[in-house]
């Protein structure tokens, strides 16, 4: 039995990748990450608060963005001050590049844009694609406006014949060699100031000069696809981390109507600036999360003891992309834990606690990916190459709340254009739904 057919409301595998593909090309950016996930869920009936308003409560299904971090979350009907939560925690934004202030730069009779590196990627993937500009653009009076152009700029590779090591070792220069083209000067090598936001605004509908402030980065312009001998692979920019945050998403909507006569509030947290180090008002250490569960239990008229009660009963699950083993760099991973696409999601481990995982998390894990029958490896790092982190040490940091850190495994993490398995979308979807559901022994 798949298991799409353990939850009806499940949508089948290929329908769910295919959805996958235009959650990414909708979301180029972690502000439209953010406002996707909160259409799509006022679409099927929550309600969207604003941090100025009064919020209800009664119990209901909420979101809440605030910059690229979204919160949803659904408070059943029997809710009280000790209702303990089921947290599925991601992050919104992706390695990549970010438009400097005196954006247009004009060399050699090319108009390109002036890029500050953001995060860690993989710098030679953004080369000789084509990419788009998104973000969000704050005119003088006052007003957000989302921006997403099509493709309009690259980062041109210099050919071999001027270069003719350059097979025995790419090196590139961040300042140097990182600027996309969008065009041509005009005949006297001029342009405005105001060329490269030109072409931001205009796809937002504003006028450049309008523009007092703006946050935005590039993206690959080329559509997720699906490939393989079997069609089992799927490659897209920012599964890295939008493949958790559509997951969660999915498991949400699935449950919601079976959690508003729950025993706990399942809840979507994603994050912005986890590439960074998630130290911003909306990254995981940043006080979002605890300002929004302090509303929630305000609302439950939970006193202080109540609440630390709630939450020493709650568990949140960090979701971030993980390495399944590469065929070519297979001395750079753990001899014996070597996950491969679509045989699960990962539960990450370290015992340096880069990840939260124990064996209290451990066991939960095991627990919810054997109530929705769906397979799960382990992933843990080689010795002698240091492990990233999440945002699941943070969250645990910060709240206290019992974290364990999981994902679907990736190649080519923090390139341009990443790669999973398919069946690992729905994997994590089935395993997210049943965190939110199931009764646990741990």
């Amino acid at each position: 039995m798949s298991t799409d057919d353990l939850n009806p409301a499940a949508l089948p595998t290929d329908e769910l990748i295919q959805k996958l593909g235009r959650f990414v090309m909708e979301s180029p950016s972690s502000y439209h990450a953010a406002e996707v996930t909160a259409a799509t869920l006022v679409s099927a009936g929550f309600t969207q608060l604003g941090e100025h308003q009064d919020w209800p409560a009664a119990p209901g299904r909420y979101v809440v963005v605030r910059d690229g971090a979204v919160l949803a979350w659904v408070v059943p009907e029997n809710a009280g001050p000790t209702t303990a939560l089921r947290i599925l925690g991601a992050h919104t934004d992706s390695p990549g590049f970010k438009l400097k202030p005196k954006s247009t730069v004009i060399k050699a009779g090319w108009l390109q844009a002036g890029m500050e590196v953001y995060g860690g990627p993989l710098l030679n993937s953004w080369l000789d694609r084509e990419l788009r500009l998104a973000g969000r653009l704050v005119t003088r009076d006052g007003a957000t406006h989302l921006t997403a152009t099509g493709p309009v700029a690259r980062i041109p590779q210099l050919a071999i014949h001027l270069d003719r090591q350059v097979n025995e070792g790419l090196k590139l220069g961040k300042q140097q060699h990182t600027m996309p083209i969008l065009g041509l000067a005009d005949s006297a090598g001029q342009a405005a100031e105001a060329d490269v936001l030109q072409v931001v605004a205009e796809a937002a509908g504003v006028r450049a000069e309008e523009i007092d402030g703006y946050d935005v980065v590039v993206a690959d312009a080329q559509v997720p696809a699906r490939f393989g001998a079997a069609g089992e692979f799927f490659a897209s920019g920012r599964l890295d981390n939008l493949s958790s945050v559509f997951a969660g998403l999915q498991a949400l909507l699935d449950v919601a109507d079976a959690a508003t006569d729950g025993a706990v509030i399942p809840m979507l947290a994603a994050f912005d600036h986890e590439e960074l180090g998630s130290a911003s008002r909306s990254g995981a250490a940043g006080p979002f999360l605890e300002e929004v569960l302090g509303r929630i239990y305000e609302g439950l008229g939970a006193t202080v003891t109540q609440r630390a009660q709630a939450l020493a009963g709650s568990w949140h699950l960090s979701s971030d992309a993980g390495h399944a083993v590469h065929p070519n760099y297979s001395e750079r991973h753990d001899p014996a834990n070597r996950p491969l696409p679509n045989s699960g999601p990962l539960l990450k481990i370290n015992a340096n606690q880069r990840y939260t995982t124990d064996a209290p998390g451990a066991a939960m894990w095991a627990q919810v990916c054997r109530a929705a029958s769906v397979p799960t490896q382990e992933f843990v790092s080689n010795n002698d190459i240091p492990c990233g982190s999440t945002i699941g040490p943070i969250t645990a940091t910060r709240l206290g709340i019992r974290t364990v850190d999981v994902g679907i495994a990736l190649l080519s993490m923090h390139s341009a254009r990443e790669m999973c398995g398919v069946d690992d979308v729905a994997y994590l979807r089935d395993a997210v739904a049943s965190f939110f559901t199931t009764e646990l022994s741990v």
